[in-house]
């Protein structure tokens, strides 16, 4: 496992293994490369990923994976979806600070 890029990239088909089968709970951005909130969002999780180890960080481009973000009701981007156990735990849309963000995944996992 790499540590330096701990963001995994989701597929429609990895998304049960890597997603609902892992170990930890896990962040799922989704996002566009025409998005441009979501490009202030990235950098942003990547410093969470590397301060919070006990969850998993993923991205899931819409465009390229639309089954997904349908399949959980994800209309705008950025998204943030945060599973744990298999279920969707909560959900968080649109671009915010880091430390909303931290406190949002502290109360959910």
């Amino acid at each position: 496992e790499n540590y330096l890029m701990p963001t995994k990239n989701i597929t429609d088909e990895n998304f049960e293994t890597e997603v609902l089968k892992a170990d930890k709970p896990t962040l799922v951005d989704f996002w566009a490369e025409w998005c441009n909130p979501c490009k202030q969002l990235s950098p942003i999780l990547e410093e969470i990923s590397n301060e919070m180890d006990q969850v998993a960080f993923a991205k899931h481009n819409i465009d390229e994976q639309p089954n997904m973000p349908t399949k959980y009701g994800v209309r705008g981007i950025p998204t943030m979806l945060l599973f744990k156990g298999g279920e969707l735990k909560a959900t968080k849309v649109g671009t915010t600070t880091k430390s909303n963000i931290v406190s949002w995944i502290k109360e959910n996992i």
